[in-house]
């Protein structure tokens, strides 16, 4: 897949994960980051997605997709057992948060998490000046329809990571295809962490 077309959070993503490993991508959605790693990376790709629509067009792709719900945990799935466990712009989506965060880093060697920053600049003058629900290109919902039911910031992740033992190896700060360098919690939209596993 040409490069300029894939989204920035992917390209991220893909670059972290090494060759040839074993792959479990938490609410992966259509594919599209799980198609990349196994094409371009030989990657031993499985994914677990809730939306049964979008499992069906996981599978047209050649995909190893399941239909499943992760806020049930993953007690199939022995410590260990892949290499990354990756959970891209699902884990504010999550109700048992806590629970799934502790088995992606029991079943995975490392962890991949990308979330939406509720505390970036734009998404506070919206709230501040508008006195409305934000919208961002991260955040792209209207209260109503928005999946999300966690409002997290870039801070609160790193916090709550502080509180879990676990450790941040990496941390990736964007606002669409820029990297922050600089006061991520206000200035970037995204962040993308690398984390130690529990193994």
């Amino acid at each position: 897949m040409k490069e300029h077309l894939i989204q920035a959070d992917h390209k991220i993503i893909i670059d972290l994960i090494e060759i040839g490993s074993r792959i479990l991508d938490l609410g992966c959605g259509d594919g599209e980051l799980l198609k990349i790693l196994t094409e371009e990376k030989q990657c031993s790709g499985h994914g677990i997605e809730i939306s049964e629509k979008l499992v069906y067009v996981c599978i047209e792709k050649g995909l190893n997709v399941i239909h499943g719900d992760i806020d049930s945990g993953l007690p199939e799935y022995k410590t260990g057992s892949f290499d990354y466990v990756i959970l891209n712009q699902s884990l504010q989506q999550i109700l048992h948060f806590e629970n799934v965060f502790d088995e992606a880093r029991r079943v995975g060697k490392k962890v991949i998490i990308g979330i939406p920053n509720f505390a970036f600049l734009s998404a506070r003058l919206q709230l501040f000046f508008l006195g409305r629900t934000p919208i961002t290109s991260s955040l792209p919902y209207s209260w109503y329809e928005s999946p999300n039911i966690r409002w997290l910031s870039i801070s609160d992740f790193i916090n709550f990571c502080h509180k879990k033992n676990a450790m941040i190896i990496k941390a990736i700060y964007l606002k669409k295809y820029l990297k922050i360098k600089i006061f991520p919690n206000l200035l970037a939209d995204s962040a993308i962490f690398l984390i130690k596993g529990l193994c």
